[in-house]
């Protein structure tokens, strides 16, 4: 059995990381299927490649402006294949990329170019098969992903112990058209071909050394995640834990495969391995992970008998479906019920939202209040488990930051509150030291 192995965009900035790439990959046989994203940053203030094919769809009505910035792409992957020493001329795959860009309505083909030029030029250097992922990742004509006609067909392309490079974050629709993943996309790719490959292990190569139980930049020395479930590492992902893309599981989940994530840039480490929840190891902490995102709003709505009011939660929904508004959080009271939103998605000004909440349902009262974080507690250990809720409480209660709502998912894996902006960071800190530092002797006590 096979390894697929998926690299980042760090891992595929500059030439060198390249050869660290090749080391990796020649150092295990199985390693046979590998997954490209586009070039990353090589410095602080340099510019992801995807980021200027972006901006260079935004030009191409502008001759000027996107000449210079597709310039820039071009010269990137020229640098990287003079650094690597390969008779590789991609002139006629630039001129036909610009033109193609120009044309297009919409920015999924010029963003795709960035995985599909790494991809041709990291085959070249392995010496594997180029398989170009349009050829192979089907999405309907919704533009939505169509797992099992894919299977079949990677799986068919993948057949026979082949070595190859498939590029990231795209496929195509039954017309040809490109199509592309959100942004971190290329994760899913990997997840796709591990499945496709029937892998022993799906590898995801990063420039971090895995999982950690909070983010670095709030929390001081957060610890390494040894183990996750699938289950844990969507939640984890979903509420800010950027490792892994929170779609990425669900190909390998339904084949049991495990995804290692480990860093590119110190392989002696082991990594973080998530695994199906019965093949956790036990025993393991109550809280496995901490994460959370800010820039979140509440409409809160008040009506007297609202209980009795049958469809009044349907009337709601069907306004923010309308606008295509997604919501995170839907806690309610007999009289009450409020609707968590992240800001992002107020496809219209919250005005106008409420305005059209109150002219369908007349509300008592409705009204929007903004600058809140959530910020997700999880862990399988948490199941079942009595006092976990209130030792989030007390911890927030102890730094003096109020609660300003509190939800528990029904599988008991996850409870999420939410706190104001102001008090997010504070917040994390509050409860990372209860279940990681002074929480640690109770658990083992």
């Amino acid at each position: 059995m096979c390894k697929v192995c998926k690299f980042g965009g760090t891992s595929m900035a500059d030439a060198d990381a390249i050869r660290n790439v090749e080391d990796i990959i020649r150092s295990d046989d199985s390693r046979r299927v590998v997954v490209v994203s586009a070039p990353g940053k090589r410095f602080k203030d340099d510019e992801k490649v995807t980021d200027l094919l972006y901006r260079a769809f935004s030009l191409k009505d502008d001759p000027t402006g996107f000449c210079g910035v597709f310039g820039k792409i071009t010269a990137r992957y020229d640098g990287i294949i003079k650094d690597l020493k390969l008779d590789c001329d991609l002139s006629a795959e630039y001129e036909a990329i610009s033109q193609k860009i120009r044309a297009s309505k919409t920015p999924d083909y010029a963003a795709s170019r960035g995985e599909y030029l790494s991809a041709l030029i990291t085959a070249k250097y392995l010496g594997f098969d180029f398989i170009d992922a349009k050829d192979c990742i089907r999405f309907d004509s919704s533009r939505v992903f169509d797992p099992e006609t894919t299977n079949g067909l990677l799986g068919s392309a993948l057949s026979g112990g082949r070595y190859a490079v498939l590029p990231g974050f795209y496929g195509a629709d039954a017309r040809g058209e490109i199509v592309t993943f959100s942004r971190g996309g290329s994760d899913v790719t990997g997840s796709i071909a591990a499945r496709a490959a029937k892998a022993l292990v799906y590898e995801n190569w990063t420039d971090v050394d895995g999982f950690l139980t909070a983010d670095p930049r709030i929390v001081d020395k957060p610890e390494l995640i040894e183990t996750l479930s699938y289950k844990e590492l969507r939640e984890l992902s979903y509420m800010g834990a950027s490792v892994l893309h929170h779609e990425a599981i669900f190909p390998v989940r339904k084949e049991g495969i495990p995804i290692n994530v480990k860093n590119t840039f110190d392989k002696t480490k082991a990594g973080t391995m998530i695994l199906p929840a019965a093949k956790l190891p036990k025993p393991r902490r109550i809280v496995t992970g901490i994460a959370g995102k800010k820039n979140y709003s509440v409409i809160n709505i008040e009506k007297s008998l609202l209980n009795n009011e049958i469809g009044f939660v349907r009337k709601v929904l069907s306004i923010l479906e309308k606008y295509g508004i997604s919501f995170e959080h839907m806690p309610t009271g007999i009289d009450t019920m409020s609707i968590i939103l992240a800001d992002s998605e107020f496809k219209i000004p919250p005005d106008r939202l409420v305005e059209e909440i109150k002219t369908t349902l007349s509300p008592d009262s409705i009204a929007v209040y903004s600058g809140l974080s959530l910020i997700a507690v999880v862990g399988h250990g948490m199941e079942n488990k009595k006092g976990t809720a209130a030792q989030i409480c007390g911890a927030l209660f102890d730094a003096d930051i109020n609660i300003r709502m509190i939800d528990q998912g029904s599988s008991e894996i996850n409870i999420i509150v939410a706190v104001g902006t102001d008090d997010y960071e504070r917040a994390v800190n509050a409860v990372y030291d209860s279940f990681f530092r002074r929480g640690a002797s109770r658990e083992s006590a």
